[in-house]
């Protein structure tokens, strides 16, 4: 018998650099120069973790419940998304434990950064900041992302009842 009252989850998303700036993670401006090719405002960080959230209670991606052909997705916040897939977790009795976010990008710097995002996840997510990690790393020069293409995030949750 599975024991449901924990659960775990993964997520991944990338997008490319373009579009009108800034580049956003985690509801933060950390590049004020560029911009992300997305409907919404191409928050990778907020599209990691909502889809490790979604994945956590096999709900699906992000896509089946905000679909990018939906005009009113069209320069959203993705931390907003990101506070309506709580909602949905919490309606189904469920809470976050705590969340492991990689950001995975050759140029943007997250160290500057970190303390705000983790707030601003903690807060979307109704956890301790100190449930809330996330860690940067490069690709050594390797692929789109070493080519300062875009930048690429994974996100682990546990949820519990």
């Amino acid at each position: 018998m599975v024991d449901s009252r924990m659960r775990i989850g993964w997520g991944f998303d990338a997008h490319r650099f373009g579009g009108s700036g800034p580049v956003v993670l985690a509801g933060v401006v950390v590049d004020p120069t560029r911009g992300m090719e997305a409907t919404s405002d191409g928050d990778v960080v907020a599209h990691a973790v909502a889809d490790a959230l979604l994945g956590a209670l096999a709900l699906g991606d992000l896509g089946a419940f905000f679909p990018s052909s939906d005009p009113e997705m069209e320069g959203i916040e993705s931390m907003e998304l990101l506070a309506r897939v709580v909602r949905i977790i919490e309606d189904r009795g469920h809470l976050v434990g705590n969340v492991d976010v990689t950001v995975v990008a050759q140029s943007v710097r997250i160290e500057p950064h970190r303390d705000e995002m983790r707030n601003e996840l903690a807060a979307t997510l109704r956890i301790d900041r100190s449930s809330v990690s996330i860690k940067a790393t490069t690709t050594d020069g390797m692929g789109s992302i070493g080519r300062d293409e875009g930048i690429a995030v994974t996100a682990a949750v546990t949820l519990y009842r």
